[in-house]
């Protein structure tokens, strides 16, 4: 009986054993995917910082900064608005002539369904 114990008692310590590597190697596994996982992050951001360096290059060569851009857009806007004043200036006395043409100059005469009566006495 004695040796009946004796190899319970071996089996148990090997089953202990065996759990023991069991959950080890769940162990290294976690790290193992848990490393994968953050290298595959580091990947993917220096990925994401490279392309957004190629396109602000890209940006830069094609379309010139956005400082470039906007002071290109106010000296087209400038331009514009002294072009318009131009206008103005020069067809203003033009346009203030001929809407006083249209106001002086009143012909009077009936409406076309105004009907005249006589009056009969």
């Amino acid at each position: 009986m004695a040796s009946q114990t004796q190899g319970i008692q071996q089996l148990l310590a090997a089953e202990k054993r065996a759990a023991e590597k069991v959950a080890e190697a769940k162990k290294r596994k976690a790290r193992r995917l848990k490393q994968a996982k953050e290298e595959a992050q580091d990947e993917i951001e220096k990925y994401r910082q490279e392309r957004e360096k190629q396109f602000k290059e890209f940006e830069i060569k094609h379309m010139g900064s956005r400082e470039d851009v906007a002071a290109r857009i106010d000296a087209d806007t400038k331009i514009k608005i002294e072009e318009m004043s131009k206008a103005v200036i020069v067809n203003k006395q033009a346009v203030i002539d001929q809407i006083l043409e249209l106001v002086y100059d009143i012909k009077p005469e009936l409406h076309k369904n105004f009907k005249a009566t006589a009056n009969k006495e």
